[in-house]
């Protein structure tokens, strides 16, 4: 994508568009906002255009040799760095450091793309902030970081900050849709929705798939529960279909998690509005007579834990199950 065609972000745009066209490129960006809106979208457009040899501004011209080995994914002076596991580890920053010692090889610059940097623990990010406040000459740092997570006030104030927001959800639908013709015109509002103007959450999933899990898992739960025996095999027939959910299961919590708070939303408001998506509105309608603010708080949580222990790589199919007897089980105080 070419950098002056990312939707929905002017001002990060303008700001780094103004950058370019005065030559005047900081050593290191900080592209900070939600999951799925373009950060590393925007992090590699611009090192297209800084790679390209006709010097275009903001446009690369895509048929000279640094254009053409960058869109191969072939340039030696394009570095790209993304958590092993669940975190950048040190020995990550130690290796491009390393690297770092040496002058480019083809370009004016070498350009090092970070993604997810808030990931990093304590040491890797204190390792990384020497690096930023003493840059080798003739680098620049892309890093992205999600807004909601914690990330070191240094390495902030080393960056030039450039902001990014959630989509419309109209523009949301719309890049959804397009990204995945087979659905319809509200599955794609739907997802709009959910993912909260985000539109690249929904491509590390089958967005079709995911709704109809997610349908399912729902309507379980909106079900009364007057059978334990019936209660405990619905909560095990949900956690296997979940733990096999491959790269769904996480954006699946969330969904499930924007859900229960929708329907707190609902009750904490005396005439509440219209969320815009029939479904949803007949689910929440439903959850509001279902539970009240302790047990939804109490199955956000367990949700939460439940994330948690996928980030400690517990067992998927343990985690689901346990979390799934205690969706299903309103008075549930079970934790992790």
């Amino acid at each position: 994508m070419l950098f002056t065609e990312i939707p929905g972000q002017s001002k990060a745009l303008k700001l780094l568009g103004r950058a370019l066209e005065n030559a005047r490129l900081a050593h290191a960006y900080l592209f900070i906002g939600p999951d799925g809106v373009g950060k590393v979208t925007a992090a590699r457009a611009l090192a297209a255009v800084i790679f390209c040899r006709e010097k275009p501004g903001t446009a690369p011209c895509g048929t000279c040799p640094g254009c053409l080995k960058f869109s191969s994914g072939n340039h030696p002076d394009f570095l790209h760095i993304v958590p092993q596991g669940a975190t950048i580890k040190i020995d990550q920053v130690r290796e491009l450091k390393k690297a770092l010692c040496f002058p480019s090889l083809e370009s004016d610059h070498r350009v090092i793309l970070l993604e997810d940097v808030h990931t990093m623990r304590r040491e890797a990010a204190n390792s990384l902030l020497k690096l930023l406040e003493e840059p080798p000459p003739g680098n620049i740092l892309l890093l992205t970081a999600d807004e909601s997570e914690p990330l070191l006030p240094t390495i902030i104030s080393r960056c030039h900050v450039v902001p990014f927001f959630p989509l419309p959800l109209a523009l949301t639908a719309e890049i959804i849709q397009q990204r995945e013709p087979g659905l319809d015109n509200e599955e794609a509002a739907f997802l709009a929705f959910l993912t909260g103007g985000c539109p690249g959450m929904a491509e590390s999933f089958d967005a079709q798939e995911l709704l109809g899990v997610r349908k399912e898992i729902i309507e379980n739960l909106l079900q009364e529960q007057t059978d334990p025996a019936g209660e405990v095999e619905t909560a095990l027939l949900l956690a296997s279909k979940t733990a096999d959910f491959k790269e769904g299961l996480e954006p699946l919590l969330t969904l499930l998690r924007l859900f229960f708070k929708e329907t707190m939303s609902a009750l904490c408001t005396p005439a509440p509005g219209k969320t815009g998506n029939h479904e949803l509105d007949l689910e929440v309608s439903r959850a509001r007579e279902r539970w009240n603010l302790d047990e939804l708080s109490d199955k956000i949580r367990a949700i939460d834990y439940a994330e948690q222990a996928l980030v400690r790589n517990c067992n998927r199919g343990l985690v689901c199950e346990v979390l799934f007897l205690h969706l299903l089980h309103s008075k549930a105080q079970q934790q992790y």
